[in-house]
């Protein structure tokens, strides 16, 4: 996958989560009114009403938008190690996969997508080595 894949990749997956969030914060304003029926604090129905349901189907919708935003996020998180993994230096790879595992991997994929090399960069410079090799 291309740096710019990885990119748009990236950029989409973090307007899904900001726009996920937002249905399901707009969906949660409706809990204090009155849409569940509580029995102490458990809930036992849903009220009927055409503004309950509407706010949960606004609810479950941002919560689908915030899986696929995840999914998202974790395939950029993929495409930058595969594309860091190629290269000659396993730094960028090494700090990309630890700031996974320490469960930052879009904070990975934001430094490598702002200062990371890309394959254009690794390619052009191995034909310039090969190139003046030949000579």
């Amino acid at each position: 996958m291309s740096k710019t894949g990885i990119t748009k990749l990236f950029l989409s997956s973090v307007i899904a989560c900001i726009t996920g969030g937002l249905l399901v914060a707009i969906a949660w304003s409706a809990f204090p009114h009155d849409v569940f029926v509580m029995n102490g604090s458990q809930i036992v129905a849903v009220n009927g009403s055409t503004f309950a349901w509407t706010m949960l189907g606004i609810g479950a919708a941002g919560a689908l938008i915030l899986v696929g935003a995840a999914i998202a996020g974790f395939a950029s998180w993929i495409g930058a190690l595969l594309n860091t993994a190629a290269l000659e230096r396993k730094r960028w790879f090494a700090a990309i996969a630890l700031l996974g595992v320490l469960n930052c991997g879009l904070l990975g994929v934001f430094l490598y997508l702002v200062a990371g090399p890309g394959r254009a960069r690794q390619s052009a410079a191995n034909t310039s080595f090969g190139t003046a090799g030949a000579s």
